[in-house]
């Protein structure tokens, strides 16, 4: 078989327990990833950058967030943004914290969007501002009215291996929160894994957990970050769990403004780089996408973070 990249290396055979050869990719650095930098990149260039994504292959692209712009200044014009990406056929969702964010979002036109919610007290209140039980009212609403207008709805757990305040964080209030989100109406559930301090071990029993609570494999992604350079090992021991979503940010930016120690995204670039040499397709061009994050980390005044991206432009 051709090697990677022209290097030489074999591409191997898929998994065996992999059903299937392609993975979905949610590119989520024009939110997740951005929300997080210390500079903030004005409507134009982001909308380049969602451009670029969608150029390279990218079949999700999170567009923005409609939540307070004195919280997170970075998403702020994020009506703007969709409305400027609506042209491309890729899904562009954003993300809703409650009914006035929903409505704004509506109004910008997005008919795909994602709720965001908390495992743990202590990150809700330090992310949100406001209790889990109060959070899950507003995020019950917008999936309520959603579910009215016929908009897609994807549901973000974060904390769901561990919080910085809290420690480990139950298996059992992981799989309560999920439960709740599925009666809700929500089939899509991403679990984060916002600190970046989760193992092989616990993403295989997280993901059990809610497969033996009825939950789909297939309606499951997982968000991993990469503090302790365990994402892709995580993103491998999901794969033979059977999951075949994955969240990743070009060139690894991001990581959690409000998540003490949290540090980048998994990185797209080292994503798609481990995936085809494991003989799995992504859809994505990696040389373009290589050029997107080194683009991107100039834009932000900084290095990649992502090895392949640091590798393939030096």
């Amino acid at each position: 078989m051709a090697g990677i990249r022209g290097l030489g290396l074999p591409v191997v055979d898929p998994l065996p327990k992999v059903s299937g050869d392609s993975v979905e990719i949610w590119e989520v650095s024009p939110r997740d990833g951005l929300q997080a930098e210390s500079r903030t990149l004005d409507v134009d260039t982001r909308v380049a950058l969602i451009e670029r994504l969608a150029a390279a292959g990218a079949s999700v692209i999170e567009a923005g967030s409609f939540v307070r712009a004195d919280r997170v200044p970075q998403m702020a014009g994020s009506d703007e943004v969709l409305r400027r990406v609506a042209h491309l056929p890729q899904r562009t969702p954003v993300l809703v914290p409650n009914v006035r964010g929903y409505d704004l979002a509506r109004a910008a036109g997005a008919d795909d969007i994602a709720v965001f919610l908390s495992a743990t007290e202590s990150f809700s209140q330090e992310n949100l501002g406001a209790s889990r039980e109060r959070m899950e009212q507003h995020a019950a609403a917008v999936v309520t009215r959603a579910a009215e207008d016929g908009v897609r709805v994807r549901g973000y757990l974060s904390m769901v291996f561990a919080d910085p305040w809290e420690g480990a964080t139950p298996v059992a209030d992981v799989v309560g929160l999920a439960t709740r989100m599925r009666g809700w109406g929500v089939r899509e559930l991403s679990l984060g894994d916002t600190i970046g301090v989760a193992t092989p071990g616990q993403v295989r029993t997280v993901v059990r957990a809610l497969t033996d609570a009825g939950i789909p494999v297939s309606d499951l992604a997982l968000h991993m970050h990469d503090t302790y350079g365990m994402a892709a090992v995580n993103v491998y021991a999901g794969l033979d769990e059977g999951v075949r979503v994955f969240d990743a940010a070009a060139g690894g930016v991001g990581g959690c403004p409000f998540a003490k120690s949290a540090t980048g995204n998994l990185s797209t670039d080292d994503l798609v780089w481990m995936l085809e040499g494991i003989g799995i397709r992504t859809g994505i061009d990696l040389d373009a996408l290589v050029e997107t994050s080194a683009w991107l980390a100039h834009e932000l005044g900084k290095n990649p973070m992502s090895r392949v991206a640091t590798a393939l432009t030096r």
